[in-house]
């Protein structure tokens, strides 16, 4: 970086001036934006940096990290833990090198094992890279009718019968969480997953507000399926969902997420991202069907000397058992212990 340049990490207080520059660079993403800072440290008390680049003065690049700790998974800078992607924004290569190279400062100060970028496009850097991931898009048209005539015969005919099932669905924010969250504290059980604090979610609410929403689709007033999506500029961002196991072949994933989409049509989105999914998975095939097509991921790492690019991965045979076991235990009980867990699990 020019000696007019400097590296400087913005406190809360500065949080206008930090989504000032993130609302208005091409590659930013909801999850880009300061609120997240409010919502992490509320809820697990980690420690956030939240390092810009400026040039006389004006931000020319950013990037969030945030460090999580724990006896199981180790000491770890990511850019963004829990959520779809983060990572590096910056003007021009010169920007990036400087907060790269400061990010490698940190590391090696906090004493963490490496640094996790979650990015759309690979950084410049020459870093280690997995690319095990995809982000899931369907391209909304304007018009619902136009995406309802691209799907398969199969999937118009199961909407169809789910339109005359006695499903009801609601929108809404923090007041459906109750209901999201004994649906997601199921499914994430069944998973093997531990399940983070209700009060995560909410804090989310709190600090983003209407960029987020919650979806519920109650059968006989009973909540079977649900969404907890986000929003910025004209992308919609899928971010946690499950639909009972005894309610899908009735039809309520599928009532679910049409309406989802056409939502988004019918209210001016352009596409809307179905969350994350590993490479040639079951769940990459099923978003597939709503005409959703991948966009790589590259998680890039900065390691500490000594260290291997990490496996946190359910396919990592040294969690099989963990998982196995996690999902026998009762529902209650894993939403008493897993929050512990969760909150280290980037």
């Amino acid at each position: 970086m020019s000696d007019a340049r400097e590296l400087v990490y913005l406190s809360s207080a500065q949080d206008a001036e930090w989504n000032a520059y993130v609302d208005a660079h091409p590659d930013a993403t909801l999850y880009h934006r300061a609120e997240w800072r409010a919502a992490i440290t509320k809820s697990f008390g980690h420690d956030c940096y939240y390092l810009a680049a400026k040039d006389r003065g004006r931000i020319v690049g950013v990037l969030p990290m945030v460090h999580t700790r724990s006896v199981l998974f180790g000491s770890i800078l990511c850019s963004m833990p829990f959520l779809n992607f983060g990572g590096v924004l910056a003007d021009d290569p010169s920007a990036e090198a400087g907060l790269l190279d400061e990010a490698g400062r940190l590391l090696r100060r906090v004493g963490a094992d490496y640094l996790e970028l979650r990015h759309l496009k690979r950084s410049s850097a020459n870093l280690a890279t997995k690319t095990h991931k995809v982000s899931m898009v369907v391209e909304l048209p304007s018009d619902p009718e136009v995406l309802f005539a691209r799907l398969d015969r199969r999937r118009r005919h199961e909407i169809r019968q789910a339109t005359e099932s006695r499903y009801e669905i609601r929108f809404g924010g923090i007041e459906l969480l109750d209901d999201f969250y004994d649906l997601l504290s199921l499914g994430w059980r069944n998973l093997g997953t531990p399940i983070y604090r209700k009060g995560f979610f909410a804090n989310i609410c709190q600090s983003l507000g209407p960029q987020v929403e919650i979806t519920v689709v109650y059968e006989n007033g009973r909540p079977v399926s649900t969404a907890f999506d986000g929003a910025y500029r004209d992308t919609l961002e899928g971010m946690w969902t499950y639909t009972r196991r005894d309610s899908l072949k009735a039809g309520a994933n599928t009532w679910l997420y049409w309406n989802l989409l056409k939502r988004g049509c019918e209210r001016g989105y352009r596409s809307f991202h179905l969350g994350r999914s590993t490479v040639d998975s079951g769940g990459q095939a099923n978003k597939r069907k709503w005409t959703a097509e991948p966009r790589q991921l590259y998680w890039e790492y900065m390691m500490r000397e000594g260290t291997a690019v990490p496996e946190l991965d359910v396919q990592n045979p040294k969690y099989r058992l963990a998982i196995s076991a996690w999902r026998r235990l009762p529902v209650p009980v894993t939403r008493w212990i897993g929050p512990f867990l969760a909150r280290s699990i980037p």
